[in-house]
């Protein structure tokens, strides 16, 4: 198993090499100047000059890129483009826990909800309630973030008064409750029809049959071979939601004025604030191999059947 763990490590600076290879290309070669927006009105050539000569960005594109993973490599991000003198590390890590807080708290919903629910509708198949809480789930993951989100604004904070309407006080702050139902009720349908479709594929296979010819109580047979081997598939889409947990949502944090990543990411795209663009993608880019491997290790203690070499 270690050299299995060693080798997909090793594979971590590749990928950080070939995403930030292309983000960086894209960023220098693509439209839109920073030095442009940066000036607005006030430019003029020999300012604009002036300016990239101090930003570095007068000099040849590999010669900018080499500095910047080597820079990256010892842990510096560089400065900020948009918010001259601020280290980009400094920017961006507190926003990233703010959006982790907040999408830890919508996974919880999500997962809480939905893999119960599934496997429940999984051991129901045939009765009404099945197509009819699947029917409903889909109608909620179905509905706009942009209709959801006013509306338990609406409910919660306007007519009930149960939550503040707006703000950001950390996961154990009652401000948490409406963005996470923003963001956790549509996950609550996936995960809901991922878990139905896998509990079914394992309720179907042989050594389930097997299992309750041996006189197996029924309980003994749902929690210890349907429902492990029923998780097998939904490891890998959990490794990955908690990957993404750094990733924002611009929509939620813009509408409820939560000082997330994903709104600031979205404001550095307009801004091209390249150093903060480069630092999110590659910290992001990172944080989904480790996800992935962590997946794969998971298989081995969910199912003893498989072995990592």
């Amino acid at each position: 198993m270690w050299i299995y763990i060693v080798r997909r490590l090793l594979w971590l600076p590749i990928l950080l090499f070939a995403v930030s290879a292309v983000t960086f290309t894209l960023g220098t070669f693509g439209p839109g100047d920073p030095v442009v927006v940066q000036l607005g009105a006030r430019y003029d050539e020999e300012t604009a000059d002036r300016l990239r000569e101090q930003l570095g960005l007068n000099r040849p594109v590999l010669v900018q890129y080499g500095d910047y993973m080597w820079g990256f490599i010892r842990g510096d991000f560089g400065e900020s483009l948009r918010f001259r003198g601020r280290p980009v590390r400094e920017l961006i890590a507190p926003k990233m826990w703010v959006s982790a807080q907040l999408a830890l708290a919508a996974l919880i919903i999500s997962v809480g909800v939905g893999l119960p629910l599934g496997f429940f509708l999984a051991t129901r198949q045939g009765s009404w309630i099945d197509p009819t809480a699947v029917a409903v789930a889909l109608f909620v993951m179905s509905v706009p973030i942009m209709v959801t989100a006013p509306g338990l604004l609406w409910v919660g904070c306007l007519k009930l008064g149960w939550v503040p309407c707006s703000g950001w006080g950390g996961f154990f702050d009652t401000r948490i409750i409406v963005p996470a139902l923003i963001l956790g009720l549509p996950g609550i349908a996936g995960m809901t029809r991922l878990m139905r479709a896998s509990t079914l594929d394992v309720l179907g296979q042989d050594f389930i049959r097997t299992a309750r010819a041996k006189g197996l109580s029924e309980w003994s047979v749902s929690s210890r071979h349907v429902f492990q081997n029923a998780m097998l598939p939904i490891v890998t889409i959990l490794a990955f939601s908690v990957a993404g947990l750094i990733g924002g949502a611009f929509i939620a944090e813009t509408i409820i004025g939560i000082p997330g990543i994903g709104r600031f990411a979205v404001e550095s795209i307009f801004d091209r604030d390249y150093p903060v663009i480069m630092a999110i993608t590659l910290v992001g880019a990172g944080a989904f191999v480790l996800a992935n491997l962590l997946a794969d290790i998971s298989y081995a203690f969910i199912d003893p059947r498989i072995r990592i070499t």
